[in-house]
Order: C-alpha cells, then structure tokens, then sequence
C-alpha cells in the first residue's frame, strides 16, 4: 500500500497495513478526566469527527470512552488512538489497561509515545499487541528518521504511522520523506503550535483572502501534504471552525508560501528539544 494513499473523498489515509485513518482527529493533551473530555468528545463526534486520540499519559481514557458512548456514534465507525507510555515495562499488559479504561475490546492504533531507552526494546511488546488484537495498527510518536530506521530493522511489523509536530512552522521535511520512503504515515500533533501560530503575519494573510480562519489555514496545510492531523480543543465553537478544512483548497503559490514559514530546516529530527 503505497504511504500516500488516499481515500476517494480525501477525508482518510490508507495505512500500510491496509486499515484506515480519517484525516482530522480530536486531540485531548492536557484535558482533565472528567466533563470536560467527555464533553469534547461528545461534541466532537456530533460535528462529525470520526478519529480520537488519547495516551495513557494524558490520564484521560476513561472520559474519551464515556464520550465515545455517550455520543452514541457506534464503536466501529470511530478510529481510536492511544500511547503507550514508556516508563512502564510492558506494552502488552499497559494496552490491556487502557481498554478497560476505554471500555473497548482493541484501540485502532496503538503508539509509542516517544523513544524512552532507546527505540527499539518496546517494539516486541508492540507487535505482540497487535497480534493479539488489542490493537489494530501499531506505530510510534516522536520517532526521528534515524530511530524509525532502527525500529523498521530490529522489527517483524513495520509502524504504521508516526506521530509527531509538525506545523508549516516546523515543517520536518526530512521527517515526513523518510516515513514516506519506508510506508509509514507521518499523523500532525501541534499542527496550531499549540495556538501561537495564529498569529504568524503569512497565515493571517493567506487566511484572509480565503475568508477562512488561520487555524482552518494550518489545518488544510497539512491535508494538502497528505499528513493526517490532531486539533485539540475543548471549545464547541473552535471544534466545529477546526473541522471545516474539506470545503476549500490552499493554492501552489500558497503552499509555498506557507511551506517556506519552516523554522526546523527541513528536519529529520522528531523534535528540537526531547523531555525524556
């Protein structure tokens, strides 16, 4: 399958083991368990959002599987995402955890959330996991292209995706060309810079004379580089404006403008700075 593959209505990426991920996802970094993930989700699945993602580092699974319930939306037309968290020793048993909080018999991805001790001793515990069925996909966050080439050589199953930040300001196009190489679906984490970009004087002005919103600007930027993205917001309003990127297009002479905000030149690197 090749890694650019795209649905016919360009609302999904084809992964390379054949299963789906919808293009725009509900974020839930740093939202308290409680009403106000359950609430998120809620509304998030009501505007149409179809791909949640959540990590056992968030401590808010069980508010995204109540949301998820709550919505009445039925399990299996939503894409679900969690990380396994890597300070704890095994993904297997950490997966199970997260089901039960989720209330789900499997996650559709299953990802390591960054490359703590190295990249490689978790991978077994993640292909186990996806054998079992816990886990449809199975991929990694915060992985550079050197720790993904590691990954793919010590490895059965190669990841699926990989997630990262990735914005037109961080424009990681080493990054994105090396999973794009080796069939791995780079998924936008921050494609907002957790909302300074929206004041970048270049997407304001694209924004402008598209009579869009800049966030709906740096949303479809990262359609248009067919790179799956996660908007986090707990707003109604901010979740509705983040889903409407399907109707309009960026043009050439746009993309370029935006692609040359990069601040990361061109990077391969997963991140600037590692908090592990």
């Amino acid at each position: 399958m090749a890694a650019s593959a795209m649905t016919a209505d360009g609302r999904a990426r084809l992964l390379a083991d054949g299963n789906q991920m919808p293009m725009l996802g509900l974020g839930v970094w740093q939202v308290p368990d409680g009403p106000e993930c359950v609430n998120a989700v809620r509304w998030a699945l009501d505007l149409g959002y179809r791909h949640l993602d959540t990590a056992q580092a968030y401590g808010n699974e069980e508010s995204v599987g109540r949301g998820l319930r709550d919505s009445g939306v039925p399990r299996d037309e939503v894409f679900v995402t969690t990380k396994f968290y890597p300070g704890r020793k095994d993904p297997v048993a950490e997966a199970e955890g997260s089901l039960r909080r989720l209330g789900m018999d499997h996650v559709d991805l299953y990802v390591v959330h960054w490359p703590q001790g190295g990249p490689t001793w978790a991978w077994p515990g993640m292909e186990q996991a996806r054998e079992l069925g816990l886990a449809r996909s199975i991929g990694v966050s915060n992985f550079s292209a050197g720790e993904l080439h590691e990954v793919i050589a010590a490895g059965t199953i190669p990841p699926a995706v990989n997630q990262a930040q990735f914005s037109a300001l961080e424009y990681r196009r080493g990054l994105l060309d090396a999973g794009q190489r080796r069939g791995i679906v780079l998924e936008a984490y921050s494609p907002l810079g957790t909302g300074q970009h929206l004041a970048n004087k270049t997407v304001n002005q694209v924004a402008q004379q598209l009579r869009r919103t800049p966030a709906q600007v740096l949303l479809r930027w990262c359609l248009q580089h067919d790179v799956p993205v996660i908007a986090k917001s707990t707003h109604r309003e901010r979740i509705q404006e983040n889903a409407q990127i399907f109707d309009f297009a960026l043009s050439g002479e746009d993309m370029a403008k935006l692609d040359a905000l990069d601040q990361t030149n061109g990077t391969g690197r997963a991140l600037e700075d590692t908090w592990w």
